[in-house]
């Protein structure tokens, strides 16, 4: 989650934020008993539904559900990625962001700085070459994007850099080090970027971090990125990214695009909202850093063969992604065309009207399984079928999952009401277990799973931890929430007094984070001092549900089990018999 910043700096960074102050400097608040309240400024409203509290480290908009820690603020509010928003924050406490690694901060500097003084040479050189600026232009791109864009250019000599920025062995360095010379054989170092057309990528603070380069002439490769470096890595990075935020800075929606031209040209065009990968497929960490933006991702891609599998491969990366009203949708181009060439053909409202209508996950995914199948016959609907429930049982949320496998039973002409029969054992299935399993009273109506409840208390009332024991085994019983109760408890003991608001950050990247959130975000019924009682309850009836879970599992192999089994049944129903306390 945290990179390079050490997970002991973010616990106590959080802790030491005032979230009072970091929501207040951005949004007026007005003090309402222990808490704050305000009208939210995620969402349109009249009256107050924003809360914010400072025992818990937490902001809550009863209107919209917004929620999260003062990281979580600020990195809604403003826009920012996860490492940026702690530098903000310690920024705004007035501590220094420490790196846990052997790369010291200090170290990264001269990297930017190498960076920064090449992307002033390759302007200048666009300048002093006319042949450069022609390519350009007969490409249709005007000067105030290039010049938004920081497009320069790299001649064909050897040297460029090498004379213009290696005067010292420290620059030398630098420049090795930031991948934009390369080491001779024989001794010495050349420029890595020749004859190309430069385009800087930026960071979120728009410090250039690498360099993408097209060639201008005949030649291969026809794009050359920079090498991984300490400042680069080009499965998290997106180019364009920097700019279209500042462009605008609330989109709808983010469109995926694969070369540097397409985003330019896209840009240039008034269609602002675009980024594009940097020659690899797309990644989690890409959906991850889009997601954190907008909530609609649309993939645009040449509709020939490459670009068509490629989308394939963005579908598998992103059906686990989706969740909490996430939509992804696929706009697959005319053959021969992309993005460069299309927006120049036919405009900017064309293209925008075909980003509107483009497809939807559950349609391309579908479509793209029935391709060659005959859906006429039984056989062809039954292995769209097969082929789909994998890809499906993928898909976190349960909603979409739902509706998803509802669509498939439309499509392959099942009865209404059939569909669960699509959806395959429920331990197929993210975060489930069979239902035979599952004993009765695993859900007390009206509070929530017991799991819901241990956790729920332990969040309010972190205290909890180092007075109580949890059951022997209880991670591992296969009890819903058992063994995020039982992380969450360890973490606990390890560091005591750990504040509600750090815990959850401790789930930032992690599929329970919006359950955590959530928890937080309600108001437990349990008073502080009945808590401990009402926790040892919720961890007595886990460890009863353990042991009629178990029962449950030896009732079913009844007529299979062997003698030690058999004597573990007898003891079950005799421990039962006994009066042990049961979850119902």
């Amino acid at each position: 989650m945290s990179g390079r910043i050490p997970q002991e700096f973010i616990d106590d960074l959080v802790q030491r934020a005032d979230i009072v102050e970091v929501v207040g400097s951005r949004v007026p608040l007005t003090k309402a008993g222990r808490e704050y309240k305000a009208r939210c400024p995620f969402h349109a409203e009249k009256t107050p539904s924003f809360w914010v509290s400072p025992a818990k480290g937490f902001y809550h908009c009863f209107g919209c559900g917004a929620h999260g820690t003062a990281l979580g603020f600020l990195m809604e509010f403003e826009r920012l990625d996860f490492p940026v928003a702690v530098e903000e924050l310690a920024r705004m406490v007035g501590v220094e962001v420490p790196r846990g690694d052997d790369a010291p901060r200090q170290s990264l500097e001269p990297l930017f700085a190498i960076l920064e003084r090449a992307a002033r040479v390759f302007r200048q050189c666009l300048r002093d070459h006319p042949a450069a600026i022609e390519y350009l232009r007969g490409r249709g791109l005007d000067g105030e994007t290039a010049r938004e864009f920081g497009i320069g250019y790299a001649p064909a000599a050897w040297d460029t850099l090498l004379g213009e920025l290696g005067e010292s062995e420290a620059d030398r360095a630098a420049l090795k080090g930031a991948g934009l010379i390369v080491p001779r054989d024989a001794g010495g170092h050349y420029d890595r970027f020749r004859d190309r057309i430069m385009f800087p990528i930026r960071d979120n603070r728009g410090r250039v971090i690498a360099f993408g380069g097209r060639i201008v002439g005949p030649g291969e490769p026809k794009y050359l990125n920079s090498p991984e470096t300490p400042l680069f890595h080009k499965g998290s990075e997106l180019y364009g990214f920097y700019e279209a935020r500042r462009a605008e800075r609330k989109p709808a929606r983010f469109l995926v695009v694969e070369g540097y031209m397409d985003v330019v040209m896209l840009a240039a065009h008034g269609i602002r909202n675009v980024v594009g990968t940097l020659g690899t497929a797309t990644t989690a960490e890409h959906l991850r850093r889009l997601f954190g933006v907008v909530p609609e991702i649309v993939f645009c891609f040449d509709g020939d063969r490459a670009g068509r599998e490629a989308a394939w491969r963005a579908l598998q990366v992103a059906l686990p992604t989706i969740r909490d009203g996430r939509q992804v949708r696929f706009l697959l181009l005319p053959e021969g065309d992309d993005p460069d060439s299309l927006v120049r053909k036919e405009g900017a409202d064309a293209f925008t009207a075909r980003i509107g209508a483009s497809q939807p996950l559950s349609r391309f995914l579908l479509d793209t399984l029935a391709q060659d199948l005959d859906l006429s016959s039984t056989d062809g609907r039954a292995r769209l079928a097969a082929l789909a429930k994998p890809l499906i049982a993928n898909v976190p949320d349960e909603v979409y999952r739902e509706l998803l496998t509802a669509e498939l039973a439309g499509r392959i002409g099942l009865a209404p009401g059939r569909s669960a029969a699509l959806a395959g054992p429920a331990a197929d299935r993210p975060g489930s277990r069979p239902q035979a399993t599952r004993a009765r009273s695993d859900r007390p109506s009206g509070r929530g799973s017991v799991g819901r409840q241990a956790i729920g208390l332990l969040l309010h009332y972190p205290q909890l931890a180092p007075l109580v024991d949890l059951p022997a085994g209880l991670a591992t019983s296969g009890q819903r929430g058992a063994a995020l109760l039982a992380e969450i408890h360890a973490l606990l003991r390890e560091r005591p007094g750990l504040h509600p608001a750090a815990i959850v950050e401790r789930f930032r990247e992690r599929p329970e984070l919006p359950h955590l959130e959530q928890l937080l975000a309600e108001d437990v019924l349990v008073p502080e001092d009945g808590a401990r009682a009402e926790f040892e309850g919720c961890l007595q009836r886990f460890a009863s549900l353990a042991i009629q879970q178990r029962l449950n599992d030896l009732l079913a192999r009844a007529g299979d089990l062997d003698a030690g089994e058999q004597q573990e049944l007898a003891a079950l129903r005799r421990l039962l018999a006994s009066g042990v306390p049961t979850a119902e």
